[in-house]
């Protein structure tokens, strides 16, 4: 019989050694190799006891897909990032800070199933039962179809989860789950590989979807082994800051749907409350002719996204002036600022900027160069811009301002939202065919931006 060996894993990366070592060279991390146990390969399928008949090849046309096989949980946003609603017997992997609200939103998806006559199964890791019972409470949740279990043996689970047959289940959370063919501590990498591992073999065989809670690293990536995103079909991310009340679930991959969806809610006393304009959330409170202060339009996954672009220069003290950045790129402002200086001779040589986007969400794509290139020109000239005004584009090496993509969806948001003008590029104004009532502005470069406003 082979003996049981021990080796190293660093728990950020999964690299493995013979030996312990201070600092992980595939990573770089400090004391993050950890001593694990490894025994035996042994088959543990049968363990499962999941009765199913081998699967034989197919052709693909003669696969037949039925409505069944996608079903709601009657919360829009939660149903839009997931691609049009939850995907028989597939894997989700929900992520976020703690206490930003993931278990909270999954409580709540879930008792809209029970309420509909589904069972589900909800299972806790983290809590008792009666912990569990105290928060769905708070929250309003008491259908009968709604089963809670309090429990870290994945064997037991799976069993329960068998017996049960519900329509989903939550496992909250993965790096709390154990199985003894392991001789590991909870949430280590082997533990959390293998515990996934047969948790996504149970959801396969059987069509029963299955959603994992994950922790986050302080860096805010999911804590275990990388290879746990490639595992699951879809990887959601909960973002927000703790000082506003507002939270995005962000689609990071989905195989079943659009990837980089949003979903936007509000936290309440009540839990989580969808948000279904968010155009008209971010720019609820903004100022109106305040310089630095311009509207974005964005596209996030599918969904027009109107966001308030705040940028704040200002005379420095300091030998090195301060580059801040809050919702966009750090490394996409000082490109922009270096572009700026350049092509349209101002001079931020002196100056701290502080870039901020309103409402605490992030925005990665490239359309939003032209409005922070406005935004900082206006905050360095003292000048606003009109506040009927809405722009996009993205913005080159060279400062000509580049043609994007999706500008009708942009355009007839911006117009749903009563602004009046809308800058963009000139090769965008070229393909617009529909009839907005705003007027819409094209330029070919930053110079040709910064002398029409």
């Amino acid at each position: 019989m082979p003996k049981a060996r021990t080796i190293y894993s660093c728990q950020s990366c999964g690299y493995q050694s013979p030996k312990w070592l201070g600092r992980c060279p595939e990573c770089g991390g400090w004391n993050t190799l950890v001593e694990e146990v490894i025994s035996p390969f042994k088959d543990s399928s049968s363990s499962l006891d999941i009765q199913v008949g081998q699967s034989s090849p197919q052709a693909i046309n003669q696969i037949k897909l039925g409505k069944e096989d996608r079903f709601l949980t009657s919360i829009a946003e939660f149903d839009r990032v997931l691609g049009g609603g939850i995907v028989v017997g597939s894997v989700v992997l929900i992520g976020g800070d703690p206490g930003i609200g993931k278990s909270t939103l999954l409580l709540q998806a879930f008792e809209k199933l029970a309420v509909s006559g589904k069972k589900v199964l909800y299972v806790s890791g983290e809590e008792s039962g009666r912990q569990t019972k105290m928060r769905a409470e708070r929250l309003g949740i008491s259908s009968a179809n709604l089963f809670i279990q309090a429990e870290t043996s994945l064997e037991i689970i799976i069993k329960s989860i068998i017996s049960l047959k519900p329509c989903a289940v939550v496992i909250d959370s993965i790096q709390t789950i154990f199985t003894p063919d392991l001789q590991s501590a909870p949430g280590t990498i082997s533990q959390v590989r293998e515990s996934s591992g047969k948790l996504m073999l149970l959801a396969k065989k059987t069509g029963i979807p299955v959603f994992l809670i994950g922790h986050v690293t302080k860096e805010g990536a999911i804590a275990g082994p990388r290879v746990l995103e490639h595992m699951v079909d879809t990887v959601l991310y909960f973002e927000g800051d703790r000082g506003h009340p507002y939270r995005v679930l962000r689609s990071v991959k989905n195989r079943f749907g659009a990837s980089n969806e949003i979903g936007v809610f509000e936290m309440k006393d009540s839990g989580l409350a969808e948000i279904l304009s968010p155009s008209e959330l971010f720019l609820a409170e903004r100022p109106l002719n305040a310089s630095g202060s311009v509207v974005a339009a964005c596209i996030e996954g599918s969904r027009p996204l109107l966001v308030e672009l705040q940028v704040l220069v200002s005379h420095t003290t300091f030998g090195i002036p301060r580059r801040t950045s809050l919702g966009v790129d750090y490394n996409r402002v000082s490109l922009l600022i270096a572009v700026l200086e350049k092509k349209a001779d101002l001079s931020f040589i002196n100056q701290d900027i502080f870039v901020n986007v309103a409402g605490g969400i992030k925005i990665e794509e490239p359309a939003v160069d032209l409005a922070l290139i406005m935004a900082s020109a206006s905050s360095f000239r003292n000048r606003s811009i009109d506040s009927g005004m809405v722009m996009f584009g993205e913005v080159g090496l060279a400062g000509e301002v580049r043609a994007i993509s999706q500008a009708e969806m942009r355009i007839k948001e911006a117009s749903k939202m009563g602004f009046s003008r809308c800058l963009m590029p000139r090769n965008n104004t070229k393909q617009i065919s529909a009839d907005f009532n705003i007027e819409l502005i094209g330029v070919d470069s930053i110079a040709e931006a910064l002398e029409l406003l």
